[in-house]
């Protein structure tokens, strides 16, 4: 499910200046990369495991792949609100995954062993996976408007402001609200689960 971003500091939605992009607009396509880089840094924030991360930092991943999709920007099939940021999402989740394979083939030339884990121990490991796993879950039973609302918030550190704009609610107090229905139901949902 892809998040549209919202409006900042060059004017228009997204949609808006993607056309104006593709018809040559430098200007446009600068605010559109600026924009994207932003929103999918904290969306993919964390994705990339902490004993990759020395290699390969996650702004770097999210720029890389930006680069390869607005190269063919013209080659994108836009298929409406909130399909670029879902496209890009998953640009940016196959670019983790090939630095993922890149990394686990070279070999490990040596252990620190003075060096403690950041990782935390295995069992925190293993509750991490499975709270993270029964989040997944318990969003894919929510309507899509609660699922954007809490993507929106949880995963883009979206504010009420533009919360308001993606699900189009009268007000930000509004796109608040609606937002703690949608967490009480995930909530209650993960609780059963």
């Amino acid at each position: 499910m892809g998040i549209p971003s919202p409006s900042s500091d060059q004017g228009g939605t997204s949609r808006q200046l993607l056309r104006q992009a593709r018809a040559g607009d430098t200007r446009a396509l600068s605010a559109l990369f600026r924009r994207q880089r932003i929103a999918l840094t904290r969306w993919a924030r964390g994705r990339l495991p902490r004993w990759a991360r020395r290699l390969a930092d996650t702004a770097d991943l999210v720029q890389e792949a930006l680069l390869q999709t607005f190269r063919r920007l013209n080659a994108f099939e836009d298929r409406g609100q909130g399909a670029l940021q879902a496209y890009l999402r998953q640009a940016v989740q196959n670019r983790l995954r090939d630095e993922l394979r890149r990394i686990e083939r070279r070999p490990s030339t040596e252990l620190d062993e003075d060096v403690p884990s950041q990782d935390g121990s295995p069992l925190d490991l293993v509750l991490d996976g499975e709270r993270a796993a029964r989040y997944k879950q318990a969003l894919s039973t929510l309507s899509p408007a609660d699922q954007m609302l809490i993507v929106g918030r949880l995963e883009m550190d979206y504010t009420d402001e533009q919360l308001q704009l993606i699900t189009e609610r009268a007000t930000p107090d509004a796109a608040r609200k609606a937002l703690r229905r949608a967490l009480l139901k995930l909530a209650e949902r993960m609780a059963h689960d």
